[in-house]
């Protein structure tokens, strides 16, 4: 049923896209574009949009929901990390794992300071040096880790698919070059933003927004291009590539049903999990683009904010799953202080997803 679902939507994805850049064309020669952020007239806001940047669900459930993600993600994410860096053998797959892990840090880290901010009625103290930066490393790297998600799509493919072609394929130099795409791909997000004007004090209500009020023209020339950009090479295209990849997976784990059942599960829940998490905060900011009849920036922010859950769900999906990797973990927590314990099992490094590794190390990754 799942993949009857998810290409409809990709479809819908297309759609919307194609429908903001007429839109955008048809629209642009006037004032009635309707834009990502809320319209600031020479320090004010229209009345709806006052109502709306103090209302309930911007100042009390978007902060809630990011402070939920980050106690859950900061913990499983730093975890995470330990284990692959110290515990773990340096696969290929590895390193692409251990960036995404980075990823998911960093964005969690700045999550702090937007709840700080909604708490406050969507009042920013922190200066706009620092609105930038936390911008700026918010887009760049929920973005990035779009792009390192799809990048661990195509390793597994190769690994499990074309298992012959993998030991030339997969190998470290390739893993290191893919892991610097990733970064390239968040310093290309974040510099828009951290070059750009960012926090704007408004004068009714009394408070200084941060990124979420911007005078018009800004938004028209600068921010509508960007995200625009943004959507179609760091999410559409990434999303694509993750649903052709992890579908040809499937098909090939489901030849096998009975030894693979465990990974073809893990692999359905990494499909979900992705386009939960993500689909509905970039579909709904494609619509605020494209029409000027729904207000949608409210839902966006929510949907933005529960897209951070991927981070949270990422270590559990691609680490905590695999039974191998939760005892090594236990043992590393039990007896961090000594080496006592089974000198010949701490060569045997953790694995990944423990049934799918199997496949990975037949290949001589």
């Amino acid at each position: 049923m799942t993949f009857f679902v998810i290409p409809r939507l990709t479809f819908l994805c297309l759609l919307i896209f194609l429908n903001v850049s007429s839109a955008s064309e048809v629209k642009s020669s006037n004032s009635s574009i309707k834009l990502r952020s809320m319209p600031l007239y020479n320090g004010t806001l229209q009345e709806k949009d006052k109502e709306q940047i103090q209302s309930y669900n911007f100042t009390l459930v978007v902060p809630l929901v990011c402070l939920f993600a980050f106690f859950i993600g900061l913990p499983s994410n730093l975890l995470a990390l330990w284990v692959l860096l110290f515990r773990t053998k340096k696969l290929p797959s590895t390193i692409l794992l251990i960036n995404l892990t980075f990823c998911d840090l960093l964005l969690l880290l700045v999550l702090p300071f937007r709840i700080v901010y909604h708490f406050k009625g969507n009042n920013w103290t922190f200066g706009e040096p620092f609105c930038r930066v936390v911008i700026g490393l918010l887009y760049g790297n929920m973005y990035g880790s779009v792009v390192c998600l799809a990048l661990i799509a195509v390793d597994r493919y190769i690994a499990l698919v074309h298992p012959f072609g993998a030991k030339m394929l997969r190998s470290k130099k390739n893993s290191v070059c893919m892991s610097v795409l990733v970064w390239i791909v968040i310093i290309a997000a974040a510099v828009p933003l951290l070059v750009s004007q960012q926090s704007y004090t408004i004068i009714d209500p009394p408070i200084t927004t941060c990124h979420d009020a911007l005078p018009r023209e800004q938004q028209e020339k600068y921010f509508l291009p960007y995200f625009a950009v943004l959507f179609s090479l760091c999410f559409l295209l990434p999303l694509l590539v993750v649903l052709v990849c992890y579908s040809a997976v499937l098909h090939t784990l489901i030849a096998e049903r009975e030894r693979f059942a465990h990974a073809i599960r893990v692999t359905v829940l990494m499909l979900i999990v992705f386009v939960v998490c993500l689909l509905p905060s970039n579909i709904l900011m494609l619509l605020h683009y494209s029409s000027s009849a729904f207000d949608l920036y409210v839902p966006y922010q929510i949907a933005l904010s529960f897209s951070t859950f991927n981070s949270c769900f990422d270590p559990f999906i691609f680490y905590y799953v695999s039974k191998d990797f939760r005892q090594r973990l236990w043992e590393a927590l039990r007896c961090s202080g000594s080496d006592s314990e089974s000198s010949s099992e701490s060569r045997t490094k953790v694995t990944l997803l423990s049934k799918m590794s199997k496949t990975e190390g037949a290949v001589g990754s």
